[in-house]
This record gives structure tokens, sequence and C-alpha cells, in this order.
């Protein structure tokens, strides 16, 4: 089966605007993001899904000028530019990735694409049915029919904007399965949200630089450091 990760990212963020293409250590955000997606073994393609604001024709150009593959659609409508997405890169399996994740740890990925059986899941999460892992690790894994299923039929206005709370909403309809840290470490924040996080998060790695190591171990050395 096809897998493929679909990282939303976008300029337009109230708290931090053009937050994704920020420099952190040697490389922008959004490199760091797409960088580490790829590094997970077990997926096969890579897509960014911006939407087709005038003010993202930043990000467009940015992945074409690394041939990252990236495709626009409603700001609003992040579900359907989802569902575009999975179509155009013939997605059996997706998972979803945001932007605002420069320390996603693809080591996690590959564990989760390891446990996801499409025969008996429908989508799996590191924060259902609650987080332990550090704010900014966050992942999930789904199959492409159920969610193109749901961007068919819903309308609710909080389910196309955050792409998957339909599934957990309706446990009765979905199988759920978690993916769970070690310990509880949910207390810990390594995400890209603020101009306080984006801060902190150059501090962390100008201590720690190995954490820009798509290998490094981010969870044990974000405890060691934050926890």
């Amino acid at each position: 089966m096809r897998k493929v990760a679909i990282i939303q990212a976008r300029m337009g963020s109230s708290r931090l605007p053009g937050k994704v293409l920020k420099p952190l250590g040697h490389r922008l955000v959004l490199d760091h993001v797409v960088t580490r997606v790829m590094a997970a073994r077990r997926l096969d393609a890579v897509v960014v899904a911006t939407s087709d604001l005038a003010g993202d024709d930043a990000v467009e150009v940015h992945c074409a000028s690394h041939g990252w593959t990236c495709v626009r659609g409603d700001e609003q409508d992040v579900l359907g530019r989802y569902a575009k997405a999975a179509r155009a890169a013939r997605a059996d399996i997706v998972v979803r990735v945001t932007a605002d994740c420069p320390l996603f740890s693809p080591l996690i990925l590959d564990a989760m694409l390891e446990r996801f059986d499409p025969d008996a899941m429908d989508y799996m999460s590191t924060n259902w049915p609650t987080r332990s892992f550090p704010v900014g690790l966050d992942c999930e894994v789904m199959r492409v029919d159920r969610l193109l299923a749901i961007a068919e039929t819903t309308g609710d206005p909080y389910d196309r904007e955050h792409v998957t709370p339909h599934f957990y909403r309706n446990p009765d309809r979905f199988r759920l399965a978690s993916h769970a840290c070690g310990r509880d470490l949910s207390a810990i924040s390594i995400t890209l949200d603020t101009a306080e996080d984006y801060a902190r998060l150059e501090a962390l790695v100008e201590r720690r630089p190995e954490l820009l190591d798509p290998a490094a171990d981010v969870v044990a050395i974000a405890a060691e450091e934050l926890g």
C-alpha cells in the first residue's frame, strides 16, 4: 500500500506570521519538517499542502525550488485540501503532519507505520485518546478511503478545518488506535506556534544541535532538557 505524508503549511499564522519559512539553525522551519518526514523509512512520498491565498505563493515557490510536490486548496477547508493531495499522490494510507513541528521525529512515524494495520484500523494518533508525547511531535495515520469518505460527506466546519476530528468523534464508526509514549511527556512543548515558542526552540537547538539531526532521539533529548 502506498503511504504518503501530507504536511499542511501556510504563511498566515495569526500568532507568528510566516513561521514556516523562518530560519531555525541551518535550515528554514519547513525544510526541517519535510526533511525529517522524508527520513521515515516506511514512507513512499511526501506532499506539502498549502492554501490558495496569494500569501502562500511563497510556500509553493519554496517547494518548487526543492523539487517537493505542493498541492493548494481552500484556506479554511483543510480537509478538502488533504483529500485533494491524497488523490494527487495516489495514496492508500495518509500521514498527517503539521509544519509547526520542526523537530518532528521520523522514528515515531516509522514506529506508527509499522504498527498501523489497515485491515484492523482506520486511524491512529499520538494524541488519541490522550497525548503522551511532547507537544510538537504530533502525528496521525489513516486509511485514505475513510478520509475521502469523510471529506465527501461532512459539512461540519470544525471537521473541515481540523481534518481528523470526525474520526475520533465517531468511535462507533471507525476503528481507532493510539500510539503512546513510554511515559507521559505531554507537559513538554517543542512546537512552533508563537514568538515565545520560536525563541525557546532557537535556544534549545543552540544548546543541543544534535536535535537537528533527523536520526536524533528527540523524545529523550527533550525529556532531558525540558522535562
